[in-house]
């Protein structure tokens, strides 16, 4: 938002120097970043005005231009095509400085003596006194610009470019900001006088206004102006807009622009003989519905879109741009102009779907209070009878379904100090708020004020609003600072399950960036073909959800696993780099639940791929494999205070025999295994990949639970090496499992694995490693060996093992 010096000047009457000022407004929370002063090097500038045009006696492209300047006339050569007799020009006497429209830097104006005629001053261009990029003529200013005036009063100013935070919409105008400055100096606010004669015939008569759904317009006002003039703005409407970088167009549309800059609130002209019925209906779009805008552009519409419709057709995107068959053109008449307040929601998405936006959604976009509305479209009324003429109807038309009325809120000089440590008394407290526009009266409480909220804040909703408005204008410099008046509490044992699972995921970060993994953040919004590519045979195992209004097709379906996201980064890093690659995710999935929300799931999803080992002299060139990936398991478990086994895995995502489930207390809670051949081909991955999915909620409830306290045993262990002989077919892990079933069995470690010569066909060789010891006493060899026998009996029995020889 840029705000003119000169303009708030209308307002409020400010006497502190513009850096002062930018200061004390960034103080209160409504930021500068930027002062822009206009004019400060116009020296030797002053207007003046063409009274002669004579041609140059050695050019046809140039002219003798006669200037008066008020105490003098002086006669110059210029070439600029549009100068003409009788113009108010900005003109450059010798020693003034200037801006070389060709080059573009600062020059000084020097007498030059051109195709023999000699030339002692120039007509300036924007660009030459560096408004603008403008060079193509001279600058025009308006007939009422005072001649002789130096132009550094006449046009110099400051603008200040203020960045607004999104819930102060009412900084969004000329009147809000000088609001602001007036209750910062503590000086009056002045208001325009609204007021304008009507007609006899009442606007009910002329138009009717119907809301179709009031949650999407909560206030519809309007009033009619018959028989303007549509011409072009006086100069200084013209001079205000252009300093904001619009462009006028002509009195009626300048009028809504302007009026929307001076109160925050858009406004729209229509052409009232052009619109058919002499109805307006705000609506949805229909779907497929059509409507050419301002800009020229024929735009297909959606329900997704507001309309302000005729008895026909829609004729403008509601809070948005008007539509061309209703634009004021030269021989409009009649207008009817339209000061509205629309949801904001809807008016986001419009401009979502079109891809427009413009001054007036940015406002709406913010959400404007419904009370705003009547008040600018009287200002602009009464500006538009002055302007263009003509006479309005009597009255207005003010469709509000959605008035609500203002609720007090009570405050207390103990609540301004509890909630900021301030100690203001009453009186100026009551006097802040009132110097904001806010209607204060005494309470029955003597302690206590009856705050009710100006139309123009859509922000302020409760005590603590209040007690933020009070300080912020007092000066934020002014909250003492003090040390704590206790110290921290301690901090509970038991956390809340939020916390937890916070504490779980930031302790599952840190180990695995210990191993070597990158922490990567994917979306969550992903494509069908992605999760398809998950199944060799490219079919999914959980129907995705599909979002309403997918702003890609990339970005279509809520994702129900992290895989496609850390495959599809894997895959690019691949390609650039030829080192081992770990990378790891924890975020959300969503699982559909039938007519209800998805189910929400956090997991982990981590992969690794490449050489186990930095390129070296050494040459060691061993690829990362299964049982790296079922370490790094293990690791983190082991970290966790967990113990796994692993049983077989049918996710179809893993190649079958290099796929594992992991599982604790019986219970499995995540999947390990390298990625099937088929899903990396479908990802463009060139290494063998690895991956590792864990469900942390699943994590969570074993993490939680009492840990049980076990003493460091206190008699020593003893180790003895077997050499099994078994099918095939039987899984290491169900040996484990009957040599885990004995009591004294502490540990049991696989460290050889021998299928070859010597052994039977259709066998496989296990070497395992098993720790004996007891919590009671020192075990004896006899023990041992009974127990073993015992154990080599079983594994006989239940799985047809026998001790190689």
């Amino acid at each position: 938002m840029k705000a003119s010096l000169k303009w708030l000047k209308d307002y409020s009457d400010i006497k502190l120097a513009p850096k002062e000022l930018a200061r004390k407004l960034t103080m209160a929370g409504v930021e500068v970043k930027d002062l822009q002063i206009t004019g400060s090097t116009w020296n030797n500038i002053v207007v003046g005005k063409v009274i002669a045009l004579n041609p140059h006696p050695n050019a046809d492209r140039l002219k003798l231009a006669t200037v008066n300047l008020g105490p003098q006339q002086i006669t110059v050569v210029c070439g600029a095509p549009n100068i003409s007799h009788g113009q108010k020009v900005p003109f450059a006497s010798v020693g003034a400085q200037l801006i070389d429209g060709h080059t573009g830097k600062p020059i000084l104006l020097k007498p030059a003596e051109i195709r023999g005629v000699l030339s002692e001053g120039m007509v300036c261009s924007e660009k030459e006194l560096g408004i603008s990029d403008s060079h193509e003529g001279i600058m025009v200013l308006p007939p009422e610009a005072p001649l002789g005036m130096p132009l550094r009063d006449y046009l110099g100013d400051v603008i200040f470019d203020l960045d607004i935070t999104p819930n102060r919409p009412d900084c969004l105008s000329i009147i809000g900001i000088a609001r602001e400055i007036a209750s910062l100096t503590e000086q009056p606010l002045h208001l325009p006088e609204l007021g304008y004669e009507e007609t006899e015939a009442l606007i009910d008569s002329f138009v009717k206004v119907d809301i179709i759904d009031p949650s999407l317009c909560s206030r519809y006002c309007a009033s009619l102006i018959m028989g303007v003039r549509v011409t072009s703005s006086p100069g200084w409407l013209q001079q205000r807009l252009s300093s904001y970088g619009m462009r006028p167009i002509n009195n009626v549309v300048d009028v809504t622009n302007y009026v929307m800059l001076e109160y925050g609130q858009p406004l729209h002209a229509f052409d009232y003989h052009k619109l058919e019925g002499k109805q307006i209906i705000v609506r949805r779009a229909k779907n497929g519905e059509t409507i050419t805008t301002l800009d020229g552009i024929e735009r297909v519409l959606s329900p997704d879109t507001l309309v302000i419709a005729d008895k026909e057709k829609a004729v403008a995107i509601a809070g948005i741009m008007g539509g061309s068959d209703t634009e004021v053109a030269d021989k409009t008449t009649s207008i009817l102009l339209e000061s509205a307040n629309f949801n904001q929601a809807i008016i986001r998405q419009g401009c979502r779907c079109l891809n427009l936006q413009s001054e007036a959604s940015i406002r709406f976009d913010k959400g404007l209070n419904p009370d705003l509305p009547l008040l600018p479209l009287k200002r602009a009324t009464q500006l538009l009878l002055e302007l263009a003429g003509g006479k309005a109807a009597r009255g207005i038309v003010d469709v509000y379904p959605g008035k609500l009325e203002p609720k007090g809120i009570l405050l207390s000089a103990e609540e301004v100090e509890r909630l900021s440590g301030l100690k203001v008394p009453l009186a100026k407290i009551f006097k802040v708020l009132k110097s904001l526009g806010f209607e204060c009266q005494h309470a029955d409480s003597a302690s206590q004020i009856l705050v009710v909220t100006s139309y123009w804040r859509s922000d302020i909703r409760c005590t603590a609003d209040l007690v933020e408005e009070v300080v912020r204008i007092i000066g934020y410099d002014k909250v003492p600072v003090t040390r704590l008046s206790s110290p921290l509490p301690k901090q509970e044992p038991r956390l809340s399950l939020r916390a937890q699972r916070s504490n779980l995921k930031q302790r599952l970060r840190n180990i695995l960036t210990g191993c070597g993994f990158q922490e990567i953040l994917t979306y969550s919004l992903t494509s069908l073909e992605r999760l398809q590519k998950l199944s060799p045979k490219f079919e999914l195992k959980i129907p995705p959800l599909r979002i309403a209004n997918p702003m890609t097709k990339e970005q279509e379906y809520l994702r129900t696993t992290l895989c496609p996201g850390l495959l599809t980064t894997l895959a690019h890093n691949q390609r650039i780099e030829e080192k081992s690659i770990r990378l790891f995710e924890i975020g959300k999935i969503f699982l559909p639940q039938g007519n209800e929300l998805p189910q929400e799931k956090e997991m982990l999803c981590a992969a690794l791929s490449g050489p186990k080992a930095e390129l070296s002299w050494h040459g060691n060139k061993e690829k990362l494999n299964f049982f790296d990936a079922k370490g790094v398991v293990e690791n983190l478990l082991n970290q966790l205070g967990l113990e796994a086994t692993f049983g077989v895995s049918d996710d179809e995502s893993l190649s079958p025999r290099r796929a594992a489930n992991i599982i604790i207390d019986s219970d499995k809670v995540g999947i390990v295994g390298n990625l099937h051949p088929r899903v990396a081909q479908a990802f463009e991955l060139s290494d063998a990949v690895y991956l590792i999915e864990m469900d942390i909620d699943r994590l969570l409830s074993k993490t939680i639970k009492v840990k049980q306290y076990q003493p460091i045993p206190r008699f020593p262990s003893i180790t003895r090496d077997i050499a099994l002989v078994i099918d095939k077919q039987v899984s290491y892990q169900q040996v484990e499992d009957v040599i885990r079933s004995f009591p004294l069995v502490k540990k049991v470690t696989l460290f050889d694995f021998y299928r070859g010569e010597q052994i039977p066909e259709g066998k496989k060789s296990f070497a395992i490693r098993i720790v004996y010891q007891s919590p009671e006493h020192t075990l004896t060899d006899e023990e041992v060996d009974i127990i073993q026998k015992q154990m080599l009996d079983r594994l006989h029995q239940e799985l047809g093992a026998t001790l190689r020889s």
